[in-house]
């Protein structure tokens, strides 16, 4: 590609000069990633945690589930906060993949409206940080390693799981065959593509083809 169409990112900010001290008792907490972006376990998005939920100004949430635990890791505020609900099992063969880019979609809508976002699963540890990783990746043009290590510097406990690793490693060149195609096609793409989840050397299912594509809810408040 020649440089005149070469692909711009914003900078990643500058990791913390002063390393967090990580205690334990934290991965209970959540910790902010990025200016806006939070990320965390359900225990920090419980009723019992409104007030501190309001203290740091979050607008959205990102609740990642599988059916099995939608008993009990819920969206506990429909109407204070707008949410996005996934499903997806903390499992090596589930395709997480195809939730990156509703999963940007939602944070960047978010954050380009002065808002705060939460990213949760059940321990956020491995699904939420998976998401939280392939953000990065795609946002600011970095690899997984990179994406990797600014996360774990600011909540020590990730661990996603080894085939959510892979897939993060694999996202890399999908997104950036993704944002090449669309900055040099001289008309707007479809929302097939949008939310393509396969590209070569991935699944290629898209969401709308997909069984789970109904498994993906966005609730918004009705206060506005």
């Amino acid at each position: 590609m020649d440089e005149e169409n070469k692909l711009q990112f914003p900078s990643l900010p500058a990791s913390r000069e002063e390393q967090l001290d990580w205690a334990y008792p934290m991965r209970r907490e959540m910790q902010e990633i990025l200016p806006g972006l939070f990320l965390g376990p359900y225990s920090a998005a419980m009723k019992s945690k409104l007030p501190m939920l309001e203290k740091q100004g979050i607008t959205h949430i990102v609740c990642v589930r599988q059916d099995i635990e939608a008993n009990f890791i819920k969206p506990n505020f429909p109407l204070k906060f707008r949410y996005l609900v996934l499903d997806i099992a903390d499992n090596p063969v589930e395709n997480i993949i195809k939730y990156f880019p509703v999963t940007k979609d939602f944070i960047d809508g978010c954050l380009e409206n002065g808002g705060k976002v939460l990213v949760h699963g059940n321990a956020g540890i491995s699904r939420s940080a998976a998401l939280v990783i392939a953000y990065l990746m795609e946002t600011f043009g970095v690899k997984y390693r990179d994406a990797f290590s600014h996360v774990q510097e600011r909540r020590f406990c990730i661990n996603p799981n080894v085939g959510f690793v892979h897939q993060l490693q694999e996202y890399e060149a999908i997104y950036l065959a993704k944002l090449t195609i669309k900055m040099m096609s001289p008309v707007p793409l479809g929302r097939s593509f949008h939310i393509q989840a396969g590209m070569p050397g991935s699944r290629k299912r898209t969401l709308e083809e997909d069984e789970d594509f109904g498994s993906m809810q966005v609730t918004a408040a009705q206060n506005g």
